[in-house]
């Protein structure tokens, strides 16, 4: 008697297996990493700080420019006039590590629709 089909049975059941393997792991893999940001970056260049406008964003949603509690319209609008003033304008852009993402990519959005391109998200410097 010859055999003249392949069985494909432990084909399927090894297919099967690694695709549950695939299954569970991925979840896994993509809430693996713990971030406590920032420390680190670059020790600051020497730049001239008539050029440089600093914003704060608050854990809450609040921002303030030059320390001056502002709405973000009415914060993005004066970085505008000002970037339109002095085309050197780098806007610091400071956070706290637990603020929303949302918070601060509201003010880079803001930055990059009027033109500004020259931002520094601001960070501790790491411990020597």
């Amino acid at each position: 008697m010859t055999l003249n089909e392949i069985n494909i049975t432990p084909l399927l059941d090894l297919a099967f297996v690694l695709l549950i393997i695939f299954i569970i792991t991925t979840p896994l893999l993509e809430q693996s990493i713990n971030l406590q940001l920032p420390h680190g970056g670059q020790r600051r260049k020497t730049i001239n700080k008539r050029n440089i406008r600093t914003v704060e964003v608050g854990q809450t949603g609040y921002y303030k420019l030059e320390k001056k509690p502002m709405q973000l319209p009415q914060m993005l609008a004066q970085l505008a006039a000002e970037y339109r003033s002095n085309p050197d304008l780098i806007v610091y852009i400071r956070a706290d590590k637990e603020s929303r993402y949302d918070l601060v990519a509201q003010v880079i959005d803001g930055c990059q629709k009027n033109g500004i391109t020259r931002y520094s998200l601001r960070t501790d410097p790491t411990p020597k």
